[in-house]
C-alpha cells in the first residue's frame, strides 16, 4: 500500500502489550520475531525450521492486512502443514535491509511493486516457478506482465492486491461529493484536511494536483508551490488507518487522502460516514506482490502461501469478513457481487484511466522528496 497499505500503533513494539502477549502466546515455540509496519503496507514473509510434523513458516507483514487474518492461518496451515509465524517491518526500506543482512531467513515476502526492481537489481529475491502456483494463471495480465515484477522472462514477484491512494471525504461535510483534487485546498474545510504523513506519497499527490506524471515530474516548483499552499488547511498528519478512521468518528475533518480498500471498510465495516472519492485528475495506484527471497529454506512452502493468498476464496472471505483491497486475481473479482465496490467501481474502465500506479524512484529522488516534505511540514501547527 503503498503504498504500503493498515494501522499499527506503538504498543506493537512492545512485547509486553496485549497485542504481542497474544502473540507471543501464539508462537511461544516458533521463536518469533516482532516488528510492526507503520505505512499501511504488509509486508509477509516466511521463515522455514524443521518441525516434527510440519514445516515452520514465519510471516512478516502488517497487522490486519489479511496474511495474518487468523481464520487465514489457520485454514492455510490445516490445508499443507505449513506453521505461519509473522514478522512485520518498519518500513520498506528496513525490509530491504533485513533481507540484505538475513540470507535465508525468510521465505516469502509482501513487496510493494514499485520496490521489487531494487530487490532485483540486489539479487534478494528470486525467480518464481509459476507452474507451482496454479492461481496465478488467473491473474489480470496487466498485472502478471508489469515489468515491475519480472525481468528477462522470468517472474520476480506474484501480484497480490493493488489500490488507491485517493481521497475520502466525511460525508456528514457535504451535500454533494467533490469531483475536484482542488477541495483540499477550498477554505470551508481550513482546520479539517488531512494527508498522509508519507513523503513520495505527497509529492505525487503534488504531482497530480499540477497535472504532472507522478513518476516523471518535470517541475518540482510547482509541486511545492501546491503543496505549501495546502499547508494552512492541514489539521494533521495520519500515519494509520485507525488515525483516519478515528477523526471521521469524532467528526474532526472533512476531507483528507486515504487508501481505496481502508474508505470501503470504513463505511461497510465500521459503519463510518466515508465515502471514497477518486478525482477527475486522478489518483496515486500502487501494487502488492508476493516475492521468494534468495536462500528461502521452504520454497515448496512459499509457494502453497502465495497459492493460497490468491486464491479466490480466501479473497471473497477477506473482503466480507474485514475489508480487502482489490485482487489482481480475475476471478477473485468476478466473484464478488456485481454491486461490490471493488468490482463496481474499481472496476471502472473510467477510474482506470486516471489512476497512476507508482514505478520504482531512486534514492537521489527519494531524499529530496524527504527533504521537501519536512520542509513543508514544519509550517504546521
Amino acid at each position: 500500500m503503498a503504498g504500503s497499505k493498515r494501522p499499527i500503533s506503538d504498543s506493537l513494539n512492545d512485547v509486553t502489550s496485549p497485542a504481542n502477549r497474544a502473540n507471543n502466546e501464539r508462537n511461544e515455540h516458533a521463536h518469533v520475531q516482532t516488528d510492526c509496519f507503520s505505512d499501511g503496507d504488509c509486508r509477509l514473509h516466511l521463515r522455514a525450521h524443521a518441525g516434527r510434523h510440519c514445516r515452520r513458516s514465519a510471516c512478516a507483514q502488517l497487522e490486519g492486512y489479511g496474511a495474518d487474518e487468523p481464520w487465514a492461518i489457520a485454514a492455510f496451515e490445516k490445508a499443507t502443514g505449513n506453521k505461519v509465524v509473522n514478522d512485520f517491518f518498519n518500513s520498506e526500506q528496513e525490509m530491504l535491509t533485513k533481507l540484505r543482512t538475513n540470507p535465508g531467513l525468510y521465505d516469502v515476502v509482501m513487496i510493494n511493486a514499485a520496490f521489487n526492481d531494487q530487490a532485483m537489481a540486489e539479487k534478494l529475491i528470486q525467480p518464481i516457478d509459476v507452474s507451482k502456483i496454479p492461481n496465478y494463471a488467473d491473474i489480470s495480465p496487466d498485472k502478471a506482465n508489469s515489468p515491475m515484477l519480472a525481468r528477462d522472462g522470468k517472474v520476480y514477484g506474484v501480484p497480490w492486491v493493488w489500490g488507491l491512494t485517493a481521497l475520502a471525504i466525511n460525508e456528514k461535510s457535504f451535500d454533494t461529493p467533490p469531483t475536484s483534487i482542488t477541495e483540499m485546498w477550498n477554505e470551508a474545510h481550513k482546520g479539517r484536511v488531512v494527508i498522509r504523513d508519507d513523503a513520495v506519497e505527497a509529492v505525487q499527490f503534488g504531482a497530480i494536483a499540477t497535472g504532472q506524471n507522478i513518476n516523471d515530474i518535470k517541475d518540482m516548483e510547482a509541486v511545492k508551490a501546491k503543496l505549501t499552499s495546502l499547508m494552512p488547511q492541514i489539521k494533521t498528519f495520519w500515519s494509520s488507518e485507525n488515525d483516519w478512521n478515528q477523526m471521521v468518528a469524532s467528526n474532526q475533518i472533512d476531507i483528507g487522502t486515504y487508501w481505496s480498500g481502508s474508505a470501503d471498510r470504513a463505511k461497510m465495516h465500521f459503519k463510518l460516514p466515508v465515502s471514497l472519492v477518486i478525482p477527475q485528475e486522478g489518483a496515486v495506484a500502487w501494487l502488492d506482490a508476493f516475492s521468494i527471497p534468495v536462500g528461502s529454506k521452504n520454497v515448496a512452502g512459499a509457494e502453497a502461501f502465495i497459492n493460497y493468498m490468491i486464491d479466490p476464496g480466501f479473497y471473497v472471505e477477506w473482503v466480507t469478513k474485514v475489508g480487502a483491497p482489490v485482487s489482481a486475481n480475475t476471478k477473485a473479482i468476478a466473484a464478488l457481487p456485481e454491486d461490490a465496490f471493488n468490482r463496481k467501481v474499481m472496476g471502472d474502465p473510467d477510474v482506470a484511466k486516471r489512476i497512476q500506479f507508482q514505478a520504482p524512484i531512486t534514492d537521489a529522488q527519494r531524499e529530496a522528496y524527504l527533504a521537501l516534505w519536512q520542509e513543508l511540514k514544519v509550517n504546521v501547527k
